[in-house]
């Protein structure tokens, strides 16, 4: 029966009556209730579904403001994860998390969830549970954003332009951030996105530096290594392809207007399967995800959640920031 579920849902988020909201509330439903019974692929192929999908989307982007939004947006996803990652540690210890779980939900809240867990992951010798509770986390608030933020962006009277630079700021995920302000606007869409990726960067400076800090000494954050974790830190770091994938595919939607249909399409491809994605993620938030994160580190990822959607919320109103 779950099975027959899943696949009916799958099928609707692919439709044309589906949406990235509903998609995400129906694979949220489905998760919660029959519960998700190919959990182990849809959370492997989700995350290469969405990059490939953000790649599509770029066949739809204005090359320029890609340019101007990326250039500002780098600029300001320093400053946020700077301070996203101050805030995450001093809640972290405040609420008495355990310190690598706390050191991953800042991270991943920091730059972009659960792509920055997995990667700073095997750095820090995270074991599976404690991966399981960051990751969990996460997924539940980019599943609670993704359903408010625009609701949020309407009632405060945001730009698009200001809704697509907050929720690249605020979101976690890049799927959230991308479905949340493809429901806002195209412009939203554009900006959300572009930032967002200029955001996702700091995957790699993150990872180099936490495992190059982590050789050296052993902060308070980070249990003592072993040999095996020793030999996780040494992993390679993988590059996010699809970021320049993304600017190649605007390079040509701006130099070969000839290949305007056919460079349509593979935008709508984009868009559903970003819709398909979130359906997917959605799908994936069980029960026993809420029942292993526990109080503790769920709060502390509320909190700073919280605060950093204030915090940048207030400073684009106040036109500290913006595009």
């Amino acid at each position: 029966m779950a099975k027959t579920l899943f696949i009916i849902g799958f099928l609707f988020a692919l439709s044309p009556w589906a949406s990235p909201p509903l998609a995400l509330a129906v694979g949220l439903a489905l998760g919660l209730t029959a519960g998700n019974p190919f959990h182990a692929q849809t959370r492997h192929w989700s995350k290469y579904l969405l990059q490939i999908s953000v790649v599509g989307l770029g066949f739809g982007m204005n090359l320029q403001q890609i340019l101007r939004a990326g250039g500002s947006g780098f600029v300001y996803t320093a400053l946020g994860m700077s301070f996203a990652m101050i805030m995450g540690l001093t809640l972290a210890r405040m609420l008495r998390v355990k310190p690598t779980a706390g050191f991953l939900i800042a991270t991943g809240t920091a730059i972009c969830g659960g792509s920055a867990i997995a990667a700073v992951g095997p750095v820090v010798g995270a074991d599976e549970e404690e991966m399981s509770v960051a990751l969990g986390t996460v997924f539940i608030l980019n599943s609670v954003a993704l359903l408010i933020f625009p609701a949020i962006g309407a009632t405060m009277k945001l730009t698009q332009s200001q809704f697509g630079l907050w929720a690249a700021l605020a979101i976690h995920d890049t799927s959230s951030v991308v479905g949340a302000s493809a429901k806002y606007g195209a412009v939203a869409l554009m900006v959300g996105t572009t930032v967002k990726l200029a955001r996702a960067l700091w995957i790699v400076p993150m990872t180099l530096g936490t495992a190059a800090y982590r050789r050296r000494s052993n902060p308070w954050f980070l249990d003592s290594g072993t040999g095996e974790e020793q030999r996780k830190i040494r992993a390679r770091v993988a590059w996010p392809w699809f970021i320049p994938c993304f600017l190649a595919a605007a390079v040509l939607n701006y130099v070969l207007p000839a290949g305007a249909v056919a460079f349509h399409a593979l935008y709508r491809m984009g868009v559903i399967g970003l819709t398909a994605t979130l359906y997917l993620i959605g799908s994936g938030v069980s029960r026993a995800t809420l029942k292993r994160v526990g109080p503790r580190p769920l709060l502390q990822g509320v909190l700073l959640w919280i605060v950093v959607a204030i915090a940048s919320m207030a400073a684009i109103r106040a036109g500290w920031i913006g595009l």
